[in-house]
């Protein structure tokens, strides 16, 4: 099962609906972009980092990374039952969520502390955690 899902994975981006694999993690790195330069106006800590960091706050990190993920993920989904259903007649669930994770939920996780970073770096009014902050991101 899981080599046939990873082939399947494979042959994704070769056939229909191959699109998607430039469409989606585009779409998720957007939100993360969006989401990275909130953090950094309100001078929080890089998501990922916090998240492994931070156990807890991990909770609310995680609700607050599910809220902007959401969309691309389920877009994700509902694209891949597509897909499956055109090239294999049939929807396999665990395919369709290791899909949807990899070009939605993976992009958005790993972009969006670096998005926080530059956007610190790049735009006025933003700048490093303040003391308070980090405090709040490591013990509340």
């Amino acid at each position: 099962m899981i080599i046939r899902g990873w082939d399947n994975f494979l042959a994704r981006p070769n056939g229909a609906l191959s699109l998607r694999f430039f469409v989606q993690p585009t779409m998720a790195g957007l939100l993360a972009l969006r989401s990275g330069i909130e953090d950094a106006r309100e001078g929080r800590q890089g998501y990922l980092w916090a998240l492994l960091t931070n156990p807890q706050r991990r909770f609310q990190l995680l609700h607050e990374g599910w809220r902007g993920a959401r969309t691309p993920f389920l877009v994700a989904i509902a694209l891949d039952a597509v897909y499956q259903i055109v090239t294999v007649q049939f929807v396999y669930p665990l395919e369709l969520l290791f899909t949807a994770t990899l070009l939605a939920l993976v992009p958005y996780a790993l972009l969006r502390g670096p998005f926080n970073r530059l956007a610190r770096l790049l735009l006025p009014g933003t700048g490093p955690p303040t003391t308070e902050t980090a405090r709040n991101d490591s013990f509340s």
